[in-house]
């Protein structure tokens, strides 16, 4: 009975949900401590305790009564535009999380988002639709949803090439993937700042966002909102966020209950090793980069496919937060597709939390950046935790190892 009990929480997969659950309970601890030091001696202790309030039930605010109180309650536009915020994260978290499995490291996500973004823009703003809003245009009979799935097609396959430059320089040249993959990223950012910037794409209709890529809504293509709109009436959320969960599900079962993704996973533990067992360990890793990069590109896909969101073609001043932000999404689900789903939200829940803090509080953005930042980096340690979580049990079993080594020799002595 007693075994069965604790057999749970010495399982590996435990241990490793416990150290994620522990990184964000530190990562919320550092920030609402920032708070409170702020407070104490910058503002007051009621704005410490409304700010440390809002890190952890941000998105249950409603905001302020007429007494100047903070109220909470269900609020259908933070937890939908949560959602809808948390769609490319849990894409390019998953996008991290494949080629972790397979031994490499894709920091490449940012590029490989931007190159989708690029061909989904193009393609949905360029394939003219029943729909079509462009003056001086034709209307053609191509109807908006196919040219959306095209335009979500592209843009994934648009990643997938991206992502595979540096698979192949690591399977041919023994290139480090970390190495290729950053040159990709800002090589991907000035492609993409030329391309729109000879296009005819650019927001011309309004002087102030000349600088700006035209909503796909002015070409009738818009991800379905698939009745979510009615659950979490006025916000941003769509149909974007049932289809990363399906991805996730997908590379799932992908990753365990196919012959392929034991291949990817069996060149991640021992590349030589695998390829000694016949497998071909230089095609798999082009591949999982490229399944890597079509993830990311489906995630720049369908941020912007909402219809609802401006892109700034200017993308040479910074890569997308979204790319690199799937890196701690990935290490906060130990690279477990289901994992990145929770972990995605989490992280999308944060950046809700920090504009309630701004919009309701004392405290600026910039404080609000310094609180998610915190969190976000310490997600890294969640490997750290586990660690040690491990190295105790492993004393702890070496030590009922010695103690039945003892018995056993008094029980001798006595026979």
């Amino acid at each position: 009975m007693n075994e069965n009990r604790t057999s749970f929480w010495k399982k590996d997969g435990t241990r490793s949900v416990l150290a994620s659950l522990i990184s964000i309970l530190i990562g919320l601890a550092v920030g609402s401590l920032i708070i409170l030091l702020l407070g104490i001696f910058n503002t007051s202790m009621k704005d410490a305790w409304e700010g440390i309030r809002l890190v952890f039930l941000g998105l249950f605010s409603t905001g302020r009564n007429t007494a100047g109180a903070l109220t909470f309650g269900f609020n259908g536009i933070n937890f939908g535009n949560m959602l809808f915020r948390a769609t490319p994260v849990i894409l390019t978290g998953l996008s991290v999380a494949v080629a972790n499995k397979t031994g490499l490291f894709n920091i490449g996500a940012p590029g490989q988002y931007l190159m989708g973004t690029a061909a989904t823009l193009f393609l949905a703003l360029s394939i003219p639709s029943t729909k079509m809003a462009i003056p001086g245009v034709n209307p053609s009979s191509i109807p908006p949803i196919a040219v959306w799935f095209i335009a979500l097609l592209g843009g994934m396959l648009a990643g997938a090439a991206w992502g595979a430059i540096p698979g192949l320089l690591k399977a041919l040249l023994n290139i480090n993937e970390v190495i290729a993959c950053i040159m990709t990223n800002w090589i991907s950012a000035n492609l993409v700042t030329w391309f729109f910037d000879v296009s005819n794409l650019k927001n011309i209709v309004e002087n102030t966002k000349s600088g700006y890529i035209y909503k796909t809504t002015i070409n009738g293509v818009a991800t379905p909102k698939m009745g979510l709109d009615k659950i979490f009436p006025g916000s941003q959320v769509n149909g974007g966020i049932i289809i990363a969960i399906l991805l996730a599900v997908a590379v799932y079962i992908l990753l365990t209950r196919t012959t392929l993704g034991y291949e990817l996973k069996a060149c991640g533990a021992n590349r030589f090793a695998a390829r000694y067992a016949g497998i071909k360990d230089k095609r798999n890793i082009v591949l999982s980069m490229a399944i890597a990069g079509a993830l990311a590109g489906a995630g720049g896909a369908l941020y912007y496919l909402a219809g609802n969101t401006e892109f700034f073609w200017s993308t040479y001043q910074s890569l997308p937060a979204e790319g690199f932000n799937g890196i701690p999404v990935a290490l906060l689900a130990i690279n477990n597709p289901i994992g990145v789903i929770f972990a995605g939200a989490f992280m999308s829940m944060l950046n809700i939390s920090g504009l309630q803090i701004t919009n309701l509080t004392s405290f600026n953005e910039y404080i609000t950046d310094v609180i998610i930042a915190v969190i976000v980096y310490l997600s890294a340690f969640s490997l750290v935790i586990k660690l040690m979580l491990n190295g105790r049990k492993k004393k702890r079993a070496a030590a009922s190892v010695v103690d039945d080594a003892k018995g056993a020799d008094k029980g001798g002595s006595k026979a």
